[in-house]
């Protein structure tokens, strides 16, 4: 059985919710999971960028934490 390991993306939207999509990797298919609506999609490359473009396009979430730290 191939191990999973997962991390996420998160962004924040122009209100201040967070908006979460988690990335869950088994062998070379990655799966996407948003936690604000239940989206999900099967990718093998980019899955950190196909995330960021969910969130982007579906929830208007572009403000990354960790680009707002000096």
């Amino acid at each position: 059985m191939p191990s999973t390991t997962g991390s996420k993306v998160r962004r924040w939207d122009q209100h201040g919710r967070e908006h979460v999509v988690r990335v869950q990797r088994t062998g070379i298919q990655r799966a996407l999971h948003c936690g604000t609506c239940g989206w999900r999609k099967g990718v093998q490359f980019l899955p950190w960028l196909k995330a960021q473009e969910h969130l982007a396009e579906a929830h208007q979430a572009t403000v990354d934490p960790a680009g707002s730290r000096t």
